[in-house]
């Protein structure tokens, strides 16, 4: 069953919760992606949070939520390949809720070093997000702390706040691209646009090597996939969520596959023409325009740079003009 998303008055009332943090987010039309792509093209910078991504706006209205109903817990657990986990991280502490969160081994260095310092403890375990995550929930019921899960009401009307502000912002959008990680982002955007009565077509936007939410639309039901992307993290997700594959059924208008070499190739493309870094999940929905840029030829287009919060190794790697393998591909 397809959860209820927020209405308008929700989002609204998230975003006085956000703004307590930090301002709006910027959304610009840039010229140089725009003469790139050969239309009109804006992008939505999420990577200009306190914490890089998009995600922190989830994490502070789900824990306004909490306090609201007088039920903070003494403890919390969640799992993240890292911006899910900044974003829990800061609004534990801000609360005074100590904090833990369980990644797999091999995770980030810079978004694990990032997690620390906002006061959460690291616990690693297995080596994808799904294994994780389970170790995650497991742990929560041994300790009887509260589990922050990745995909909820609570958190979806915070991330709306960020498609609220750009459909406001540039409300002549005909087409958004949106990455799909465990499915909080493109299912806040869809929020947004009915909230707004907006007709912007919403494509989402999956890794070629993490295609869970493919195969699940196509079979009607949560299929697993395997994952083996080694630049998305953010959308490296083995399992779909049952009630995000509900809502993006009834209000997706076509998926996109991008795979890693294109990924990197958007992540080099945005940061000559913007000179902003963006992680893999922050560049697929650029990745994916620009795979269907034949197809947006007089339509407006928007994306967003959901995270900037790649390893300066990974990003040297990616940005170096020789031919790395990730290059290579991407050209071949």
């Amino acid at each position: 069953m397809s959860p209820a998303l927020p209405c308008l008055t929700d989002i609204e009332d998230a975003a006085a919760v956000v703004y307590r943090a930090f301002g709006a987010t910027p959304q610009y039309r840039w010229a140089t992606l725009s003469a790139r792509l050969g239309t009109e093209c804006w992008l939505k910078h999420e990577n200009h949070t306190p914490v890089g991504a998009f995600k922190i706006r989830g994490g502070l209205t789900y824990f306004h939520a909490l306090a609201r109903r007088g039920a903070l817990p003494r403890a919390v657990i969640s799992a993240t390949r890292g911006n899910h986990g900044q974003s829990v991280a800061w609004a534990a502490r801000a609360h005074g809720v100590p904090c833990t969160i369980v990644v797999p081994h091999g995770n980030s260095v810079e978004k694990n070093a990032a997690m620390r310092s906002l006061g959460a403890r690291l616990v690693e375990h297995g080596d994808e997000f799904q294994t994780a995550r389970e170790h995650a929930i497991e742990l929560a019921a041994q300790q009887g702390a509260h589990m922050v899960p990745s995909f909820h009401a609570d958190l979806l009307s915070g991330v709306a706040t960020a498609w609220w502000e750009f459909l406001r912002a540039a409300p002549h959008l005909e087409v958004l691209y949106v990455p799909i990680g465990l499915g909080s982002g493109v299912c806040s955007a869809i929020a947004a646009k009915r909230a707004l009565g907006h007709a912007v077509r919403i494509v989402g936007v999956v890794s070629a090597h993490a295609t869970t939410y493919a195969d699940s639309l196509a079979a009607g039901r949560v299929v697993e996939a395997a994952v083996s992307t080694e630049l998305a993290d953010g959308m490296a997700c083995r399992v779909a969520d049952a009630q995000a594959l509900a809502v993006m059924a009834e209000g997706l208008d076509h998926l996109v596959h991008v795979s890693d070499a294109e990924v990197a190739q958007a992540m080099r493309m945005l940061f000559a023409d913007t000179h902003n870094v963006a992680e893999g999940a922050g560049a697929a929905g650029f990745a994916a325009a620009w795979k269907e840029r034949a197809q947006l030829r007089g339509r407006v287009v928007g994306t967003t740079l959901s995270g900037g919060n790649v390893d300066s190794a990974r990003l040297a790697q990616v940005l170096a003009p020789a031919a790395t393998p990730l290059a290579a591909e991407a050209t071949a």
